[in-house]
């Protein structure tokens, strides 16, 4: 068995991001599979993020990710060529003021109002 466990690994690069499949078997016999995309953040260091799947669960992520890839290929949505801030941040360096909030006047029934009469 390789280094922690390890029975099997592949790595690809794509687009400055690498993704490591690697099958591994835990001390209980389980096999499963760690997917890790790595990439690298502006200083010297990396992002790590992984999912593992188990064995048994294998067929039906692999069905699911199938079906995924499936509705991307046929997917006639537009793409979308930039990314949209989250509407409650605010652009760096912006000294653009935010919109004023809208107030809501609700007037009971009962309420006087000037020159409908009911002045003494």
């Amino acid at each position: 068995m390789g280094i922690r466990g390890e029975l099997f690994s592949s790595k690809i690069n794509c687009r400055g991001r690498s993704y490591f499949f690697n099958v591994k078997e835990n001390r209980t016999g389980d096999v499963f599979l760690n997917i890790v995309e790595s990439k690298p953040t502006e200083t010297s260091d990396f992002e790590r993020r992984s999912i593992v799947v188990f064995k048994e669960d294998m067929r039906e992520f692999l069905q699911a990710f199938e079906k995924a890839l499936r509705y991307i290929d046929t997917s006639q949505a537009p793409k979308k060529t930039t990314r949209r801030a989250p509407r409650s941040a605010k652009p760096e360096g912006s000294d653009a003021k935010a919109p004023p909030k809208r107030r809501m006047v609700v007037r009971r029934k009962d309420a006087e109002l000037p020159g409908d009469g009911t002045e003494s």
